[in-house]
């Protein structure tokens, strides 16, 4: 029977194996049909655009970062706070609930430019661009854990007279936990998405750009090993966050809930 070490080990060694025979590959096709490398740069040429221009491809990066985490804490601080009053008040969630449904279904890219011309600040339009992106998703999932909460559960606390502070602080917190931190892990990736395409949208350039504009600017340049770079980036950037958030979610509900017990089990 397989150890548990070795099983964890194949599990990361199988994904990685997968990816460099990928590269290799890429390589390999680009290198016997000798592709230009303004069409498919390679493997080989993108690592080189990378080392070459890290410096801005690195402060752009942290450009775009710091959009899409600022945007994460906006949203699951102003979802989390009306998921609590919607749970609170069924009257407010059937009147605000459907707004939120419009906002999420309308495409950030038909929004963003008139956030754009609203907001003089083209930071804080970035911003607001990505939160909408990102907000839809803690709301709604923290909205369904908190309306979870076991009726029978919900029922004793009242028997025992539980007052609804205390209802929602013991009992209805701790059961939407787990649908909150999966709203987060979608959002985390909705938020770099939506900083991304507000870039794209804004088209601003300058010192203090991000990866999009990078993107848009290689394209313009014809530097396309350049811009493979700045979307490889983009990726690693979505991937991390991504990680964080399973880490931080495996974290909270290792020690009591199925899903993360089961995981280690």
């Amino acid at each position: 029977m397989m150890g548990r070490p070795t099983g964890r080990l194949l599990a990361h060694a199988i994904p990685a194996l997968a990816g460099i025979l990928f590269l290799a590959a890429w390589e390999g096709l680009v290198r016997w049909y000798d592709v230009p490398a303004y069409l498919v740069p390679g493997p080989v040429a993108i690592w080189q655009a990378l080392t070459g221009d890290w410096p801005m491809l690195a402060g752009s990066m942290l450009v775009t970062l710091k959009i899409a985490l600022l945007a994460l804490l906006a949203a699951v601080t102003l979802g989390g706070l009306l998921a609590i009053l919607f749970a609170q008040s069924p009257i407010l969630e059937r009147a605000l609930f459907p707004y939120a449904v419009v906002l999420q279904v309308t495409p950030i890219v038909a929004i963003a430019p008139l956030i754009l011309i609203w907001v003089d600040d083209v930071t804080l339009s970035l911003l607001i661009c990505a939160w909408i992106v990102a907000f839809f998703p803690v709301l709604s999932n923290t909205v369904l854990g908190l309306n979870s909460a076991d009726r029978n559960l919900v029922e004793l606390f009242r028997l025992y007279g539980a007052t609804r502070w205390q209802t929602l602080m013991l009992l209805r917190l701790p059961s939407a936990l787990p649908f909150f931190l999966a709203g987060l892990r979608v959002a985390g990736g909705l938020a770099l998405i939506g900083a991304v395409v507000a870039e794209f949208v804004a088209g601003a350039g300058g010192t203090g750009s991000g990866l999009a504009w990078r993107i848009l600017e290689a394209g313009f340049q014809l530097k396309i090993p350049r811009m493979f770079a700045a979307l490889a980036l983009i990726s690693a950037c979505g991937i991390a966050i991504f990680a964080a958030l399973g880490l931080l979610q495996h974290l909270l509900l290792r020690r009591w809930h199925e899903s993360a017990v089961r995981a280690e089990g």
